[in-house]
């Protein structure tokens, strides 16, 4: 864990830590992005319905947000670069194991156990890192690290599909996992920040090279903080996100594959997705910046509009249709994305931030979970995937609500706290 009596640097070695955070999210989250180009060769590897298949991916993105907590507990003992390095054998064993076509409970166990723990290793102590070497541009920050996703995204969803017509599913697989690897390389540069005495004894952030042993007053993991009420309803908007914010993504190419679009241009959405996506996230990031408005409050116009664009996607049966509804839809998860995460520091203050993190993460895995098989079941129940479409647009919109009541409170406790001269417990500080 990052020491609490530093101020964040707010640039300096911060920008080599969000270099670092941008390859991170490229060789982990965007894999699970982009594995819906995997979905129909595997169901017809195993031969298996839709939710059955769903289930290989869900594992994986519920395994992603349980061990959160626990690459967050982990930190304290190992530091952030320990449990990265750590994730990175992880994710890359569970791509090798997949890769050998074993039986579909070996999927499950490879890409749902191994990869999502270990892309749950890797992103949780990077997003930790990001946000205590900023405060001032941390919107930023977050922008620039979370793009990472969206650019490799772009990059890999044609050259996976590259891949598997080379090297078949299986081939394919098995060179991505060699790939992240190089997640070994992103930790290794995740230099932990510690405190340095100043000549009056105040402590002070090191801006050059630091040593991890230096004295460090680390944080244990505050479980408590789940019985704050605003971040228990910031939680239930995240489970309800989550239901929805995995769902277009695993299914967006079968569902243009079901109106015979052909498999290249198919495989060009992933694409459009990302490069919309990316777009977004920049946008969202310098509109927080600015802060002209609340970060809750943007939050909830974005994921509001976000779940209409989910509900009308179905509307279009043509390749443009779904390309225009796309881009859209990439646009605003971007926006939704950029400041979702940093708005726990707005709500719990950036002492309790790596501990509600680990919670916020926790418990949204129920909504991954549920949400993928349920969307394949009614998909399989309607032979159409366009139900899946509305079952997400319809969780994201119920969200929205859950942000604007957070906000309320949020807003409110500041006010009593100023009126009665109390410390705000979420003001930013260390």
């Amino acid at each position: 864990m990052v020491d609490l009596n530093i101020d964040p640097p707010d640039g300096g070695y911060g920008w080599v830590v969000v270099t670092s955070a941008f390859f991170t999210m490229g060789l982990t989250t965007s894999v699970l992005r982009n594995f819906g180009l995997f979905f129909l060769h595997i169901q017809n590897y195993y031969s298996v319905p839709t939710s059955t298949v769903s289930w290989v991916t869900s594992t994986g993105i519920a395994t992603f947000h349980l061990g959160a907590p626990v690459a967050g507990a982990l930190s304290v003992y190992l530091t952030q670069r320990g449990v990265i390095m750590i994730g990175a054998a992880l994710a890359a064993s569970g791509m090798i194991i997949a890769s050998f076509g074993l039986s579909l409970p070996w999927m499950y166990l490879s890409i749902g156990v191994l990869q999502g723990l270990g892309v749950s290793f890797c992103w949780m102590p990077t997003n930790s890192m990001v946000s205590h070497y900023f405060k001032r541009w941390r919107p930023v920050a977050f922008s620039i690290s979370s793009s990472g996703e969206c650019v490799f995204s772009m990059a890999f969803s044609p050259f996976f599909q590259w891949l598997i017509e080379a090297y078949s599913w299986q081939g394919a697989l098995l060179i991505i996992g060699g790939l992240q690897l190089n997640l070994w390389v992103c930790g290794a540069l995740m230099r932990p920040l510690t405190p340095k005495a100043s000549p009056q004894g105040k402590l002070m952030e090191d801006s050059k090279e630091l040593d991890q042993s230096g004295p460090s007053k680390k944080a244990p993991f505050q479980w408590s903080l789940i019985r704050r009420p605003e971040l228990l309803l910031y939680i239930v908007f995240a489970t309800l996100a989550t239901a929805g914010f995995f769902i277009p993504p695993l299914f967006l190419v079968p569902h243009a594959n079901h109106l015979g679009v052909e498999q290249y241009w198919t495989a060009s959405l992933l694409s459009v997705l990302s490069l919309s996506d990316l777009l977004g996230r920049l946008a969202g990031g310098w509109l927080a910046n600015l802060q002209l408005l609340r970060n809750l409050q943007q939050l909830a116009m974005a994921a509001t509009l976000l779940g209409v664009v989910l509900l009308l996607l179905p509307i279009g049966q043509s390749y443009w249709a779904i390309v225009v509804f796309t881009a859209l839809y990439g646009f605003l998860f971007g926006s939704v994305v950029a400041v979702h995460i940093t708005s726990i520091v707005d709500i719990v203050g950036l002492v309790g931030f790596d501990s509600a993190l680990g919670l916020f993460m926790l418990f949204r895995s129920s909504g991954a979970l549920v949400a993928l098989p349920a969307a394949g079941w009614v998909a399989d129940r309607f032979n159409d995937f366009s139900a899946a479409f509305y079952l997400a647009g319809f969780c994201i919109i119920l969200s929205a609500i859950f942000v604007v009541v957070v906000d309320k409170l949020v807003e409110n406790k500041k006010k009593n706290a100023a009126v009665t001269n109390i410390p705000d417990q979420t003001t930013d500080i260390l």
